[in-house]
């Protein structure tokens, strides 16, 4: 945890309301002249679309091991902690985007469902604000949430009507 250069992390499962949050956020930081360096969960994924698709059907035809977007197994999780690590040390890091439709290829200058380069990340920023699936995530010896000054957890409201 660092004051010099605070973490807050939003996490949740898919659908839960993760990006409403991180946009409510966003909202505030503008109006108070805040600096956030942004990182979206997907640009952790250790793989791209393509690549993930393949894992899933070689698993599906028990020729290879069950793997999900949601377990550490298709997540770069150690690197996350890490630049938890660094950003709260120096304020500083590298980041990269992940490309989920047509639009962000266009906007990021890659194709739909890859990656950007990893780059440096904005200098000066006043906090590090992070939206995704694992903002909490401690097992296998990594323990990103530990790094995390300010941690929402995002759950779904279920309507049983």
């Amino acid at each position: 945890m660092s004051i010099s250069h605070p973490i807050i992390a939003v996490t949740g499962s898919s659908g839960a309301g993760t990006t409403t949050v991180m946009k409510s956020f966003a909202h505030i930081f503008r109006r108070e002249g805040i600096r956030a360096q942004v990182i979206e969960g997907d640009s952790f994924h250790r793989y791209n679309r393509v690549e993930m698709r393949e894992l899933v059907q070689a698993a599906d035809r028990g020729s290879g091991p069950q793997v999900s977007h949601f377990g550490p197994e298709a997540n770069l999780l150690r690197e996350l902690a890490d630049t938890f690590v660094e950003y709260g040390a120096t304020g500083r890091g590298k980041v990269r985007r992940y490309a989920h439709d047509a639009a962000e290829s266009k906007e990021l200058g890659c194709d739909a469902g890859t990656f950007t380069d990893w780059q440096p990340m904005t200098p000066d920023s006043d906090l590090l604000f992070y939206e995704g699936l694992h903002g909490a995530y401690v097992g296998d010896g990594i323990d990103v949430g530990h790094h995390v000054d300010l941690l929402v957890g995002v759950v779904p409201i279920v309507n049983l009507e």
